[in-house]
């Protein structure tokens, strides 16, 4: 089974991880994870005229390598076999691509404890992902 976690470093996005290696842990069939950072560079795109290309994208890494730790911490811990990948761009729709063109079975996200307002005005990546997926998408509370 081919998982796909998206991580942002949040609780939630760790809660993810652990709920998606309990799922490989207790398949019979080699399991593999993924784990996804992705970070929106949209705002950074007028930075890139005052510092270079090349400082956003190594800014956006170490977020995402900071992301990415307490991840892959508990996977390597787990025993658990994984890789990452590391995207910018409209998160919901880079988690979305990487699934369809990753051929993964399942996306593993967190949730996160937003206003019920704020869900109503603009959605979280969680709903997002799960409106948008041709996969099934598990979010985990």
């Amino acid at each position: 089974m081919k998982i796909l976690v998206g991580t942002d470093g949040s609780n939630p996005a760790l809660k993810a991880v652990k709920y998606a290696a309990r799922l490989a842990g207790g398949t019979r069939a080699a399991s593999v994870i993924t784990l996804v950072s992705v970070h929106d560079d949209t705002a950074l795109r007028h930075a890139e005229h005052f510092v270079g290309r090349q400082a956003v994208e190594d800014y956006l890494r170490a977020l995402s390598d900071k992301d990415l730790a307490r991840a892959r911490r508990h996977l390597d811990q787990a025993g658990i076999r994984h890789d990452m990948v590391i995207r910018t761009g409209h998160v919901a729709s880079e988690i979305v691509a990487l699934a369809t063109r990753g051929k993964f079975d399942l996306v593993v996200v967190g949730s996160k404890g937003r206003s019920a307002l704020g869900d109503l005005l603009v959605g979280s990546v969680a709903q997002r992902v799960a409106a948008l997926a041709k996969v099934p998408v598990l979010i985990v509370k």
